[in-house]
């Protein structure tokens, strides 16, 4: 073990000895449940008495995507409960991302969390990261790459059994030819969607467009809607997406049924009017509440969450019966 590792251990082993009092406090509580908050703060409880602690994320998310304000939201609440000092920054980039991730990496960061749409890209950089002995976990994207690259932990949606759950409630529905939209080519969670789609519909077919260019994507899907007359379905992988391609489904004149991946309040309220039938949700929030709860866990006391395999948080199927109950959570940004 080399001198950093050894350092990070003992700062582990301090840690735990900080939360021994506390967690005296709480199992003789008459009340029960946690005390209430001394300090104040958005997410209530009192701040974890371990010693501070920088976590970083790096994600893929690209410009104005709403998605990944749910994700940081999720991991800013984490952060505020354990005390930890919480950096951010996105590149949708293969390898700007991994720039990113040496910058923290130089920054002497505690634990990094990243998501891995593009895992070639990051898999040198990660190798640097075990090397500093800086332990990773990885969200949103690449449940099953994570291991391989040096993460101990994955938080996310199962996106090839998500993309089959899909495909199966549009079978229910009659579908037989969808069009599924990929924003981004070649990132992995993407592309696994659409191939779980394919194994229930085997007529699906892909529509590549330029996911930061709304643009380009209503002007594509259009013009797909309109020649393809077989298509009886589109699938937009993302609630920007999904309700671009309302606007393109009206444009061409088109009688497709809608569904979609993912969530935001905008998409929650289409599901609740009918306009879309169904969307796909992976509970991004829970993403990064547990990517920074997990590497607090790790430097506290050494815990490995998942016995490693991924940590699941979605799919989970959210129509007209449910749609009502979960637009409020949408509209306050936690789903």
């Amino acid at each position: 073990m080399n001198q950093r590792r050894t350092t990070r251990a003992r700062r582990r082993l301090a840690a735990a000895a900080l939360l021994v009092p506390a967690l005296a406090l709480t199992a003789c509580s008459s009340e029960g449940g946690r005390t209430e908050a001394q300090g104040g703060g958005e997410g209530g409880g009192e701040v974890a008495s371990t010693e501070r602690m920088k976590v970083a994320m790096v994600t893929h998310a690209p410009p104005g995507d709403t998605f990944w304000d749910t994700i940081r939201a999720g991991a800013e609440e984490a952060a505020a409960k354990d005390n930890v000092e919480f950096l951010y920054a996105s590149d949708p980039e293969g390898g700007r991302q991994a720039q990113l991730v040496q910058q923290y990496i130089d920054q002497d960061v505690d634990g990094i969390a990243v998501t891995l749409a593009k895992p070639d890209a990051l898999r040198d950089v990660l190798q640097r990261a075990e090397d500093a002995g800086i332990p990773v976990v990885s969200l949103n994207a690449g449940e099953q790459e994570f291991a391989e690259v040096g993460a101990f932990a994955h938080f996310g949606s199962d996106e090839q059994l998500a993309g089959r759950t899909a495909g199966e409630r549009l079978a229910e529905e009659g579908v037989q030819h969808p069009v599924c939209v990929i924003q981004d080519q070649g990132h992995v969670g993407l592309e696994a969607r659409c191939a779980g789609v394919k194994e229930a519909l085997p007529e699906t077919e892909i529509l590549y467009v330029q996911g930061t260019d709304m643009t380009q994507v209503a002007s594509t899907a259009t013009a797909k809607l309109q020649s393809a007359q077989e298509a009886d379905a589109i699938i937009g992988l993302g609630a920007p997406i999904t309700m671009t391609l309302l606007d393109a489904k009206a444009d061409a004149g088109s009688d497709v049924t809608v569904a979609s991946f993912d969530m935001n309040g905008e998409l929650a309220q289409a599901v609740v009017d009918g306009d879309v039938l169904f969307t796909v949700d992976q509970q991004p929030w829970l993403q990064g509440y547990l990517s920074v709860d997990a590497l607090w866990q790790d430097h506290r006391g050494a815990f490995r969450i998942g016995g490693g395999q991924p940590t699941l948080t979605g799919p989970a199927i959210v129509d007209q019966e449910n749609a009502e109950q979960v637009l409020q959570y949408a509209e306050e940004g936690i789903r």
